[in-house]
């Protein structure tokens, strides 16, 4: 099913004659506004509700975890911040003679691989790509599909598989990454002498696991691995098995939920070691939890990127577009996942081709995306292969109720001796 960029880059151009003649998914491409050519989710009908009658349409859709899955508080943020980045990409004159609109085919997965399929395919003839699918495992669902119609997508996850699909744009370094950046940071700077994993199976915790084992065994400490499900009445095998362990360092990847769970009961119980999550595992509603205490006590935070209060272009733009928002780094990651796709979609106004195919190929032509200071320079390279192209650099904040994401940053973007010597060339945890 994956793809390497290399051997796909030899490719394109016959992959792109082929699509020319059936639009990436059986609709004939036209020729839209400025002479630009089109096929699914373009019109040179208006937007609704943008207000600028002069120009098209470009239609993209998004799938999340809205009302009941486990990251819903994440989730919901990630989907208004991105409402807002395009809001400002029309304000600011749109793509190419056409607005951005995300609002019109927004679905709600439930974290569910089987609903996320079911709604993709509601959508899927009506946008030109996806600007978030949200989850490791529900985007993997509909990964072949993708694949198939020449879909670019926005994951709203960071698991190593992304690094060796072309159809994904991902953004920040992948759990791999961000867990043996952690392992790293846990041996050097906490004198850590045995590391554990706690994670949810799948393309989310396996992916940081597997991160996790590999920097264990080159920095020579002894490595435990616990698998747990998604739910607070689950975590007692998790529990047990840290008390039963006794590691110095635990790397996290759970939903928020179970992280309170599992750090406050193991706490209860006893446990002195320390915890740090992957990004997906914090959520700042954890410091009014009854486990505040022991997270504080106990708990660090990896981070793909920086908080919402950070000082770049970008981190302001996000504040000034969402002024009356409770400060939530859901809107952080909504705002910088929208990054590449603007770039690839400018790229592709300009070559006069915004079908699928002619995204997908502005896609394979950027060597690096304008974050507006939200990443270091050398961020969202999508022209070279998986090694070349990963994003290495994490950063570990603590819990601090003076911050207005229940964060202070510990170590800014760093990147540790495994992470930097590691080859990519697959997912971590196949």
């Amino acid at each position: 099913m994956a793809s390497h960029r290399a051997v796909l880059a030899m490719l394109s151009v016959v992959a792109l004659a082929a699509v020319a003649c059936r639009g990436g998914d059986g609709a004939a491409p036209q020729e839209g506004k400025g002479g630009i050519k089109v096929d699914f989710g373009v019109t040179g009908e208006p937007c609704p509700d943008t207000g600028h009658s002069d120009r098209g349409c470009i239609y993209l859709g998004s799938i999340s975890d809205l009302t009941e899955g486990p990251f819903k508080t994440l989730a919901v943020p990630i989907t208004d911040a991105q409402k807002a980045f395009w809001k400002r990409v029309n304000d600011q004159g749109g793509i190419g003679g056409y607005d951005v609109d995300v609002t019109s085919y927004v679905k709600d997965n439930k974290y569910n691989p089987q609903i996320h399929n079911q709604v993709y395919q509601e959508i899927k003839g009506k946008v030109l790509a996806l600007t978030q699918t949200l989850g490791s495992p529900t985007t993997a669902a509909i990964l072949p599909d993708l694949e198939s119609t020449q879909m670019v997508s926005v994951p709203a996850s960071w698991t190593s598989l992304w690094g060796v699909e072309e159809v994904i744009l991902e953004s920040g370094a992948n759990y791999c990454v961000e867990s043996m950046n952690s392992v790293d940071y846990a041996v050097d700077k906490l004198g850590a002498k045995s590391v554990m994993a706690v994670h949810l199976p799948g393309d989310y915790g396996d992916d940081a696991a597997a991160g996790a084992k590999i920097a264990a065994e080159k920095r020579g400490v002894p490595f435990t691995n616990a698998v747990t499900q998604t739910g607070q009445d689950n975590q007692g095998g998790a529990i047990d098995a840290v008390l039963a362990n006794k590691p110095d360092v635990v790397i996290l990847t759970t939903g928020p939920t179970d992280a309170a769970v599992i750090i406050g009961q193991t706490a209860a119980r006893g446990f002195k070691g320390k915890f740090i999550g992957t990004s997906p595992t914090w959520n700042q509603g954890l410091m009014q939890s009854p486990a505040a205490p022991a997270i504080k006590a106990l708990y660090m935070q990896s981070a793909p990127w920086k908080t919402w209060t950070t000082d770049s272009p970008g981190h302001k733009a996000l504040r000034e577009a969402l002024p009356s928002v409770t400060p939530n780094d859901g809107y952080t990651s909504g705002w910088v996942w929208a990054y590449p796709l603007k770039a690839a979609l400018t790229k592709a106004a300009e070559n006069k081709d915004l079908t699928r195919a002619g995204l997908l190929n502005a896609v394979r032509q950027l060597k690096s995306v304008d974050y507006e200071g939200m990443l270091p320079e050398g961020a969202g390279n999508f022209a070279g292969n998986p090694n070349d192209s990963t994003f290495r650099q994490t950063l570990i904040y603590k819990p601090d109720e003076a911050g207005q994401t229940g964060l202070a940053l510990v170590e800014d973007f760093f990147t540790g001796p495994t992470a930097k010597d590691f080859k990519f060339e697959k997912p971590c945890y196949t």
